[in-house]
Formats: structure tokens, sequence, C-alpha cells
């Protein structure tokens, strides 16, 4: 769900220029993540988000990990969500040239692993945007 979580982001990011979600809450089997956003999305927009994200899941794309200095990763990443004492090496996840994050949550090797993506709901309130997603099977490393 974590690799699921950085494809839905960089989406968000090159479909609406929403920026990553600020709060996600991601579980084995159903997740969700919210967005700074002035509307509710179009069930065609949603029908958009979840054909990418399943196109990049498809396109069978390495997820690698490399590590960085805290210094570099703050001239090329947000890291307002990185937990506090990180220390100075900062893991960066890699979905093939589709998205790189800072993250320290569990990944698959490939997207292929991850299933079919689906959006299960999403709602508006007072300028947040939320997702809630899920994956058709169990992700497999």
């Amino acid at each position: 769900m974590h690799t699921a979580e950085h494809i839905l982001n960089q989406t968000m990011v090159r479909l609406f220029d929403t920026g990553r979600c600020f709060s996600a809450h991601i579980e084995k089997k159903k997740s969700k993540c919210d967005y700074h956003f002035n509307r509710p999305l179009t069930a065609e927009e949603e029908n958009l988000v979840v054909e990418k994200v399943n196109e990049v899941i498809a396109a069978d794309m390495p997820v690698t990990e490399r590590f960085t200095s805290l210094s570099d990763a703050e001239k090329e990443f947000d890291l307002s969500r990185l937990p506090e004492g990180s220390g100075d090496k900062i893991r960066i996840v890699e979905v093939g040239d589709y998205d790189q994050c800072p993250c320290i949550g569990p990944h698959v090797t490939s997207t292929a692993k991850l299933g079919k993506f689906r959006i299960t709901s999403s709602s508006f309130d007072a300028g947040i945007l939320r997702i809630r997603f899920k994956l058709n099977r169990e992700f497999r490393f």
C-alpha cells in the first residue's frame, strides 16, 4: 500500500498540481490520503486517477531505494512528514522514473506486484479532498 500511495501522490501532482498528500493512513486492506484541494473530484476525474495509477502499476516499474544525507534531502524534498530523529541519512524510495520520495514504509520490488488499484470513495470538506483506496489483492514482496 505504501507503493500505491507513492503512485497516487505523484498522479495527483501531475493531474491536479495538488502537491503530495499532507496526511495519510496506510493499512494492509485499505488506505486514505488527504490533499489540500478546492473541490470534490468528478466521477470522470476519479476514473482518470484510477486509470493513470493502474497504468503505472502495469508498466512493471522497479521500486528501489537510495540513501542521501539529510542536508541533500532538504534541498530536494519536503521533509515535513519525516519523523523527528530520523537521523543524518534519509531513505528515498523511487518508483521507476515516475516518483521519488522519502519514506520509511515497506515497499514491493516492482509495481506489477501491487494488483489493481481502485478508489473506494472520495469526499471533500473544508478544503480537504480525501481519497480512500484499495488494491485488489494482498501485495507480495
